[in-house]
């Protein structure tokens, strides 16, 4: 996406991402970008006056508020859903993609995935203050690194409700403050989410600013976060492609980039066809519309057999194969429809596949490495030398052998929440959770010495 002025960055991104309606009437649309970015830094500090109340908090009232959030979302759901409601029916009347519609829908069973999402959290150990490393230097001086919070973190997302609970929960465990930018496609359900999160955090007698939204600024609220440098520590982005790029490319808070999945299953020709089936199936059409889906299925051309019972249930679950002419002679009479190059570079999010066959692993690997996002990979094989050599070889934050690629997840995966899933190669790589909200410091004790 290209953009000629930092102003617009978002406009085009969130268009394509959201499909929103019209601007809810509590959005600001009068006040001018100076005065947005004005309102946000003083929203910044005040998050950064919070952070340092936090630091003194310990893991036991940390862990209180964790839990009195959940309560009040236990409490609090019929104000949830009510709100909700509101924001998935103004983006199905603006015809907002089912895909878009599945993340910005929340539901009991969801409500109670959050809850248990913050109670798991609380029971995970408290990063902060965990050393590192040391040592005691010839001279006597005395070191430790330790993990101490980012400070005050940006999160920039879109239609996903969940986040909210998700980031705040994380970014409190940890000992950061949050200033959240949640989009106007959820705008009444963050808002909802928001006040409960403040009016927690005061019963457990905690700074409410901790967590506090730009919602209503609009999209100048999320120009203002990208040029906060100084008084945002980090800016995380997360959504689709064009949300994700149009930070990363204009922002002047450091950037930690996540979440676009263009992934890959490569089935070997040593492969169990009925575990490859059922892995392909819970990949592709578990969730559709999250980043840790399936959208190229890559076969070896001597796995005809396994490929065709895998072909034959995606179609039979209503998945659209795209292939290629060899996948075509695999799949006979299920119905598919002709790949193109663009396919392979897609990131669906929907009920459709590219299907790609490869004469060895080393065709496969070259595919993955042309189109990979650096999200998520997997190999379904009985062989453990390919294997070995499929996890040396690809290059991306998380790699499986034997498992569907839904698991790259912050929750499956033991860190409880996640704030998004990181491709790049920086400090934080794959399932961003609590380690990854904290940076270090170095702390010296000595005895008086000085340097010669």
């Amino acid at each position: 996406m290209t953009e000629t002025a930092h102003e617009n960055s978002l406009e085009n991104a969130t268009a394509v991402e959201e499909t929103p309606a019209t601007a809810p009437e509590n959005v600001s649309t009068e006040l001018s970008p100076e005065q947005v970015n004005e309102k946000v830094s003083a929203l910044a500090d005040r998050a950064r006056a919070a952070s340092r109340i936090l630091a003194r908090a310990d893991r036991d009232w940390k862990d209180l508020a964790l839990r009195e959030i959940g309560s009040q979302l236990n409490s609090r759901r019929e104000a949830i859903l009510a709100s909700n409601a509101i924001d998935v029916k103004r983006g199905q009347d603006n015809g907002t993609t089912e895909a878009m519609i599945d993340r910005l829908r929340l539901t009991d069973a969801r409500i109670d995935g959050l809850v248990a999402s913050l109670e798991e959290l609380a029971g995970l150990p408290d990063p902060v203050g965990e050393v590192l490393r040391g040592q005691t230097l010839p001279n006597g001086l005395r070191l430790r690194q330790v993990c101490v919070p980012l400070g005050v973190i940006g999160v920039i997302y879109e239609a996903r409700p969940n986040v909210t609970i998700d980031i705040a929960g994380l970014a409190l465990k940890s000992g950061n403050a949050a200033l959240l930018r949640g989009g106007t496609a959820a705008q009444e359900t963050n808002k909802t989410l928001v006040g409960i999160i403040r009016d927690a955090l005061c019963k457990v007698e905690l700074p409410e600013d901790l967590i506090l939204s730009t919602d209503e600024f609009g999209r100048e609220g999320a120009n203002a976060m990208m040029a906060a440098r100084g008084k945002i520590d980090v800016l995380i982005p997360r959504g689709g492609r064009s949300l994700i790029q149009s930070v990363v490319q204009n922002s002047r808070v450091p950037v930690i980039e996540t979440g676009e999945g263009n992934v890959h299953i490569f089935v070997d020709e040593s492969a169990d066809a009925e575990m490859a089936t059922d892995i392909l199936v819970n990949a592709k059409t578990q969730r559709p519309s999250v980043c840790n889906t399936v959208e190229t299925l890559l076969l070896h051309e001597n796995a005809s057999t396994a490929g065709y019972e895998i072909l034959r249930e995606l179609n039979r679950r209503g998945v659209v194969l795209h292939v290629d002419e060899k996948a075509k002679a695999i799949a006979k009479e299920i119905p598919t429809v002709p790949a193109t190059e663009e396919d392979y570079q897609t990131e669906y999010m929907n009920l459709d596949i590219a299907v790609h066959v490869v004469a060895d692993m080393d065709e496969a690997i070259t595919h993955i490495r042309k189109y990979t996002t650096g999200h998520t990979e997997a190999i379904l094989t009985n062989d453990l030398k390919n294997a070995n050599r499929f996890v040396e070889e690809v290059d991306s934050a998380a790699v499986m052998v034997n498992a569907s690629t839904r698991f790259t997840d912050g929750g499956q995966m033991g860190l409880g929440a996640e704030v998004g899933i990181s491709t790049q190669k920086m400090h934080a790589r794959g399932p961003m959770g609590l380690r990854e909200l904290t940076t270090t410091k170095w702390i010296v004790n000595g005895d008086g010495q000085v340097r010669v």
